[in-house]
């Protein structure tokens, strides 16, 4: 009703404050912090060519998706499609999905076929902040987010690439986000003293079936590991206190001043107990 707004929010905003300082809540934008193939050879002109720029990957093709953002004062304009963003984009997703769990072969068909039907278009749209940076969590999903030091970003992605291309046997959902943020001073933020890049992965459960996972999760992880990568705070992921120490230059610091604000670990979790012990 003020005409205020954040500067930047993250894509599920359905999160208490403290939570959004805790975790490190991102989204994208490089002149932007965190709250508390062409695309990759041009990468340097995308990111100076709008204050929100992120991308979005379809595995086992070729397809990315530019999504370019910027402070405006247009009015309100929104291309939004009730048959194509649910009965297309939800149900009729949901249920291919489903039906690929029984045929894997299908994944990489059913992605092409959504790249060309829902993301292939160019599309202008007019939106307040908060609608423009959320989006649509569609159905129940397993999702891993890791930061790179922003020059890793097309050996990374490449590194993914070559391995599904390799692994045909290996079908994982679409997309591959990927964000790029600020470096900060905060100790334990994943974009502590590097401009970083946020590569998001994602498998939905369709109608809450589990869909297999292990191998790309493991996978993922070992290359974001290999370079430079530091866990989403809000995200599950296999790290240990020891990883920590090792990705995180004033861990130790931080363990120090936690054991001190907090002798009786009453702000502690098994979550954390496994990071800070």
């Amino acid at each position: 009703s003020l005409g205020l707004a954040l500067s930047n929010i993250g894509a599920v905003s359905d999160v208490a404050l403290g939570g959004v300082i805790g975790t490190g809540t991102h989204n994208t934008g490089i002149q932007h912090g965190i709250l508390a193939t062409q695309v990759l050879n041009d990468l340097d002109i995308h990111l100076k060519q709008s204050e929100y720029f992120r991308f979005l990957w379809f595995p086992h093709t070729e397809k990315t998706t530019v999504f370019y953002g910027n402070h405006t004062d247009k009015p309100i304009k929104t291309t939004s499609n009730w048959l194509l963003d649910y009965a297309i984009g939800y149900y009729l997703l949901e249920l291919l999905l489903w039906i690929s769990t029984l045929f894997p072969r299908l994944v990489p068909w059913i992605t092409r076929f959504f790249y060309w039907l829902v993301y292939s278009a160019k599309v202008t749209q007019v939106k307040r902040s908060d609608k423009a940076f959320n989006i649509e969590c569609l159905f129940k999903q397993h999702v891993s987010d890791w930061a790179i030091p922003i020059n890793k970003t097309g050996a990374a992605l490449a590194q993914l690439k070559e391995w599904l291309d390799w692994n045909t046997d290996v079908r994982v959902h679409f997309p591959v986000e990927v964000r790029f943020v600020r470096a900060d001073e905060i100790p334990l933020s994943p974009c502590y003293k590097q401009d970083s890049c946020f590569i998001n992965i994602i498998m939905y459960r369709p109608y809450g079936k589990e869909v297999p996972r292990e191998r790309y999760w493991a996978k993922y992880e070992e290359i974001m590991r290999k370079n430079g990568g530091r866990p989403h705070w809000a995200k599950a992921n296999s790290c240990v206190h020891k990883d920590f120490e090792n990705m995180y230059p004033a861990f130790q610091n931080f363990c120090s001043i936690r054991e001190k604000l907090d002798p009786l670990g009453m702000f502690l979790n098994n979550y954390l107990e496994k990071a800070f012990f």
